[in-house]
Order: structure tokens, then sequence, then C-alpha cells
């Protein structure tokens, strides 16, 4: 009785943080416990990395600026691909959960809602780190090179974090939706396939067809692949920076709210 009476006295914001590292822990423990998916972290960044620069290098590199590497132009945009697509871990594993029951059982705890989806977003930020570094290290094996200073590494982080994260809760209200697994694959191909390609990752946007330039350069991926290329290449960053982190925050903004609306009608279901 004393150990609740004490529970009870603690105030709701910090059981919530509680409620929520608790599920981070746990997430993130599944992710390093699973080696399929500790082998795909380690070893699609780099098939992804090598095939692109080995592949198109030689043709694509003509259309770039003068002096530009393809492989240092093309890194930017394989890190934020590599983000996007490890997005789906999150969608996944909400899925998973609620198909499983397991959400049914946490809510007969006192915990936090939303404490379940804090916990697959912010573990996702792991797994999408441990790409990014080994992406960094095997591109500085075959060549890559950057004129990054230490403060733009520290933004180039900054912007993927907050992407990351952004992301994420997008992925997560896509595993509410989806009735299996299955269908949490093939929605989140749909979505960022089409993002990811019709982008300035792979090649510049100015010889795209006029329809496809324009969503190619006002969409988000873009907007963030551009101004992390930019801070790798040590050229002007112009709108690109504040363009990435608004569409990050407006992204948080309309996905935080929907993917809690959705999971408290689910879990309530």
């Amino acid at each position: 009785m004393a150990v609740e009476l004490q529970f009870e006295k603690k105030p709701r914001a910090l059981l919530n943080v509680i409620d929520s590292w608790i599920m981070i822990k746990r997430s993130s423990t599944h992710i390093l416990r699973n080696t399929d998916q500790l082998l795909g972290t380690f070893f699609q960044p780099i098939m992804f990395l090598v095939l692109f620069a080995a592949v198109f290098g030689g043709a694509i590199e003509k259309a770039l600026p003068a002096g530009v590497d393809y492989l240092d132009y093309l890194m930017a945009g394989i890190i934020v691909q590599t983000v996007a697509f490890g997005s789906t871990t999150t969608a996944i594993a909400v899925c998973n959960d609620l198909q499983k029951g397991i959400v049914d059982r946490f809510r007969s705890l006192p915990m936090s809602n939303l404490a379940v989806l804090n916990g697959h977003v912010v573990s996702d930020l792991l797994r999408n780190t441990i790409s990014t570094v080994v992406m960094l290290l095997t591109g500085l094996i075959i060549g890559f090179r950057s004129s990054a200073s230490f403060t733009d590494w520290l933004m180039i982080a900054g912007i993927l974090l907050l992407f990351t994260f952004a992301f994420s809760w997008l992925a997560a209200i896509v595993g509410l939706v989806a009735k299996s697994v299955e269908a949490v694959q093939w929605l989140t191909f749909i979505i960022i396939f089409p993002l990811t390609f019709a982008s300035s990752a792979f090649v510049p946007t100015d010889n795209m067809p006029a329809g496809l330039k324009i969503f190619a350069e006002n969409q988000p991926i873009t907007q963030v692949i551009n101004a992390v290329r930019s801070l790798i290449l040590g050229t002007p960053i112009g709108n690109a920076g504040w363009l990435a982190v608004a569409w990050s925050l407006g992204l948080l903004a309309v996905s935080v709210p929907v993917a809690a609306w959705l999971f408290r009608r689910k879990s309530v279901a």
C-alpha cells in the first residue's frame, strides 16, 4: 500500500517519461538481439552505397558541377534514403505489437498510452544512427571525402536526427492503420520509394521532366538531402537548411497527434 501511495505522488509527466524510457529500452533490446535486423542495418546501406557508386558513378558524374566526385555527391542521398526506409521498422514494430495483443497487456498497467509509440520511435533513432555510421565508414574506405567542419557535422547530425524522428512518427501512423505486417511493407514502399527516387538523392533535378522536377524540388526528402549535401561538400546551403527543418517540424506537428489519436482508438478497441 505504501508503495502504491508513493507511486501516485509522482507527477504524471515524470511517470510518462519513466514509462517511455522503459519502452525505449524494450524496443532497443529487441533491435540489438535481433540478428537479422542487425545484419540489415549493417549490410543494406553498404550494398546501396557501393552499387550506386559503381554502377551509376561514371555516367552521372558528367552531369555534376566540375570538381564534384559522384561518391561525395551520392553520400547525402544514400544516408537520407537509408533513414527513410529504416523508419519502416517503427511501422512493423507497432503493427506487430497490435497484432500480438501486447498493447492490450500494457493497457492493463498504469502506464502512459504514448509510451509504446515513444519506445519504437526513439529506438529507431538508435538503429538509423548505427546504419549512418556504418555507411560513413564504408564511404571513407572506398574514397568518400568531405569538406565539412566539426560544426557542419553537428548540423548534419541535428538535421538527420530531426528528420528521422519525424519520419518515424509518420511510419507509426502506417503501422497503426495497416491490418497486417505485409500491408505495412507495401504501404511504406509506395510512400517512401517515390519520395526517395523522385528526389535529388541520386541525380541532379535539373534534367528531369518539368512535372517531375517540380515535385522533386518541392518535397521534404529533397530539402533534407540538399541541406546535408551542401554541408558535406562545403557549398552554400541556401534555403535548404531551414526548409529541411521546417518540413521535419511540420511532419512532427501532424504525425504525433494523429498517431496518438489512432493509437488510443486502436488500444481501446
